[in-house]
């Protein structure tokens, strides 16, 4: 394997493909892994491969519910596991949350190399090896959750989600915080909070979002949250990406 080196102007891009790649070596990544990092990686070009105002107004809301939250879940799967296991570590750190592992394409082999790469890096405790519950009118595997983690949730972290489980866990009552390239997604359209967003940018600013916000009264914490509006977020990533485009068309 060939990695680019640091002054390639596809390098980071290139070198999460790789990630991508060698968790399916590994045994972690799903291979329908490689459509959805590609697809998240059209997105991305769209919105100039940087943290928007929209997202970091995401990224702070975000903040704001974890640090109010009782008991803030962390939900990761196979691509996250491999693309930011680190940052996924310091935010549960900093803002004590519980790491579950949740997968679509689930098999005890994979979810034990999963366990293994988490603790490998660091991630203390991850749980979801065995769900004990179903979240309602979810009938496939990512429906398999544990008590004390993402069912008893009141906050659920989900990066690269899928649309159906978003639905389900909000109907659970449940803030769900969803970092989405794909602003047009049901996932983006579902949950309460939509950071449209680079997972790699996005877990650390919600960190440093964190560390400015924690001294804060609950009130004020609660105020960030109540003037938070979802719609107009996702309405403002979709135009950003339309000046993207019109910027380069214009170019041409």
């Amino acid at each position: 394997m060939t990695l680019p080196t640091p002054d390639h102007p596809r390098y980071t891009s290139l070198l999460l493909r790789e990630r991508i790649v060698k968790g399916i070596e590994m045994g972690i990544t799903a291979k329908q892994g490689l459509v959805a990092h590609g697809r998240g990686e059209t997105f991305d070009y769209l919105i100039g491969e940087c943290t928007t105002d929209w997202a970091q107004k995401a990224c702070k809301a975000s903040a704001a519910h974890i640090i109010l939250a009782e008991n803030p879940v962390i939900s990761v799967n196979g691509n996250v596991a491999v693309l930011c296991p680190e940052e996924v570590r310091d935010l549960a750190k900093t803002l004590k949350c519980k790491v579950e592992i949740n997968l679509f394409h689930r098999t005890p082999e994979r979810m034990e190399k999963i366990f293994e790469h988490l603790v490998n890096k660091g991630i203390e405790a991850p749980i979801g090896m065995e769900p004990d519950c179903q979240i309602p009118n979810l009938d496939h595997e990512r429906g398999k959750a544990t008590r004390g983690g993402i069912y008893d949730a009141d906050v659920v972290i989900v990066p690269l989600e899928d649309g159906d489980r978003t639905q389900a866990l909000r109907a659970m009552g449940k803030a769900v915080i969803t970092i989405d390239l794909n602003p047009l997604s049901r996932t983006s359209r579902t949950a309460s909070i939509t950071i449209v967003d680079n997972v790699l940018r996005a877990l650390p600013a919600i960190q440093e979002e964190s560390v400015s916000l924690e001294d804060l009264p609950r009130d004020e914490l609660r105020s960030i949250i109540d003037n938070y509006d979802n719609a107009s977020v996702i309405a403002g990533s979709i135009e950003q990406m339309r000046c993207n485009l019109d910027t380069v068309c214009s170019s041409l």
